[in-house]
């Protein structure tokens, strides 16, 4: 049947007004301009159009389709096709489509999705939801390129030779800080700012390729590439991020670090900016602090309640080393943030060695390390200790001279906190240990030891319940076998766990991050174990039956919880 009968049938249509349409139609790509014209409404023509070639169909309703979705078809093939990512349900990619019997846009459809290891679904779509839903890739990289469109107008080849700024000479490096700060440059560096940010991304990467510069966003841990800029602009957006940052504009053959502030939507941003020499030119990574929600309170950070009591005490005691571990990236510096929020900074000095400082903290003195002039650790620490301290945080510990200054510290009526690096918290002892710490100096100034890692939140709709049983059941049976029974009662009780599976709006089915935490105290019988043989398994012991939940227990809870996806707890040792 054709569309005029199918509307006809289901009673949309008039019979007079199907025998118009007929007379008036003078080719089939007509038929849809003259229904509209008596009235026939789009979702009744694209309904009927559905049945007559046997494929279901989809309205868009929000054109907002996500950087995740879109990156599956490039904007030149939805546009050349007309077709257009619409999202993942149940792990299968849904594509819009205006013309199901173009063989090529099909056959495109597939190459793509087999690109991609993805299996995928095709929907009718209409011609004006198309153009409603093509928009959305107007948003990085519209903007982005309209922005370049404008820089290759605005700059004569004299200026385009000046941006490399290889001449030294002065009047020609003012004449290329002109052109750097030129429209479009500024628009390109706070457009790619504003997504990252809008994006919730931490962090932005700016990487010269061999024949392309390739921009990544950090999303939830992962890097993603977000946008693809030509070679040729890649020296004026990093100079313009120089300029930002008050680095050198012509010393390209080292390193530098800067920072810079921005106001945008209200909020203040910091970016935190390193530059890296690399073969095909320098590349920027821009790490973003958002000082509105960077810091957030204890209570905020998802510690269980026998953790977060155990942190409180020891952060209100007069004197101690309170110390957390976890690799880069795992959250330990946001978790110390937290902790001194909880200090009281109004009757006591509160000074800081960071490297670098991340957030600022009201109340709180904040010194920068530079070790280029030979301000370390080591040095600030000692000169902090003749500011009449009352509380000491130390960005890290990472040599045995910063040990011992924190050691000292600490037994000299000084609360310390700092973060070390080993593989979790019982590992925190072993590690001062082999810095050249005494163990008779660690019993008495080691209050708590902490340890730390992000996994991936289980994102809205996102979760896909699977029974506790068989594997699952023996898995967590065998985790929690030697916790003592006084402290199995805070294991929930739940009869699933969740597996994370793809959304319109998620592609991963998890949206953010949230941190697994173990925490022990320093006890008596913890000291004697330190005095007497502080080695992980004896050390193992005690805890243990201070009642610590290693991380991934901690993870096994949250999954039973449904707050992560069962499959995180497998990257947890």
């Amino acid at each position: 049947m054709d569309l005029i009968t199918i509307l006809s049938k289901k009673g949309v249509l008039s019979s007079g007004d199907a025998d118009r349409a007929r007379s008036e139609s003078k080719s089939p790509e007509d038929i849809e301009e003259i229904l509209k014209s008596y009235g026939i409404s789009k979702t009744d023509i694209l309904s009927a159009k559905g049945e007559e070639m046997n494929i279901p169909t989809k309205e868009i309703e929000n054109p907002n389709i996500p950087m995740e979705t879109l990156k599956y078809i490039p904007e030149d093939s939805a546009n050349y096709y007309q077709v257009i990512p619409l999202g993942l349900n149940k792990g299968a990619l849904e594509v819009g489509i205006v013309d199901p019997e173009n063989i090529e846009a099909r056959d495109a459809i597939s190459f793509i999705a087999s690109k991609n290891n993805v299996p995928y679904k095709i929907f009718l779509i209409s011609k004006e939801d198309f153009d409603k839903g093509i928009l959305a890739y107007k948003g990085l990289s519209g903007e982005v390129t309209r922005a370049l469109s404008e820089l290759e107008e605005d700059l004569t080849d004299e200026e385009k030779e000046m941006i490399s700024l290889k001449d030294e000479n002065i009047n020609r490096k003012i004449n290329s800080v002109n052109i750097i700060e030129d429209a479009p440059v500024k628009k390109i560096v706070a457009t790619i700012l504003r997504y990252a940010i809008e994006g919730e991304a931490s962090d932005v990467h700016i990487e010269p390729m061999v024949d392309k510069v390739r921009v990544r966003f950090r999303l939830d841990g992962a890097l993603h590439t977000s946008l693809i800029l030509p070679i040729k602009v890649l020296n004026t957006v990093v100079a313009r991020i120089k300029i930002l940052s008050d680095m050198k504009l012509d010393e390209k053959r080292k390193p530098q670090d800067g920072r810079f502030s921005a106001r945008i939507d209200g909020r203040k941003i910091d970016f935190r900016v390193s530059t890296f020499p690399t073969y095909y030119g320098e590349k920027v990574v821009m790490r973003i602090l958002d000082q509105a929600k960077g810091v957030k309170p204890l209570d905020d950070l998802d510690i269980s309640e026998r953790d977060l009591k155990m942190i409180k005490e020891a952060i209100h005691k007069p004197y101690g080393l309170i110390l957390i571990s976890g690799p880069t990236g795992s959250g330990k510096t946001t978790t110390l943030y937290s902790m001194l929020g909880e200090v009281d900074k109004e009757s006591n000095n509160v000074l800081s060695l960071e490297d670098p400082v991340e957030y600022n903290v009201e109340g709180m003195s904040q010194s920068q390390i530079r070790p280029e002039i030979d301000y370390t650790f080591a040095n600030g620490l000692r000169t902090t200790l003749r500011q009449d301290p009352d509380i000491i945080m130390v960005g890290e510990i990472r040599d045995k001279e910063t040990a011992a200054l924190a050691i000292q510290a600490a037994l000299t009526g000084h609360l310390v906190f700092s973060t070390i690096h080993t593989n979790d918290a019982i590992g925190v002892i072993p590690r001062l240990v082999d810095m050249g710490v005494d163990p008779y100096l660690i019993a008495p100034t080691l209050i708590l030891s902490m340890a730390q890692r992000l996994v991936a939140k289980i994102a809205p709709g996102g979760g896909k319940e699977m029974p506790i049983e068989g594997s699952i059941q023996v898995m967590i049976d065998k985790q929690f076998v030697d916790l003592p029974e006084e402290f199995k009662s805070s294991i929930p009780k739940g009869n699933t766990v969740v597996e994370a599976i793809p959304t319109s709006e998620f592609p991963k089915g998890t949206h953010g991050r949230i941190g697994v935490f173990e925490v022990f105290k320093m006890d008596r019988e913890l000291e004697n174990i330190i005095l007497t043989n502080p080695i992980e398994t004896e050390i193992w012991k005690v805890v243990r039956k201070q009642g610590m939940f290693t991380m991934k227990e901690n993870a096994i809870v949250k999954a039973i919880k449904h707050e992560i996806p069962f499959e995180e707890i497998s990257g947890l040792a």
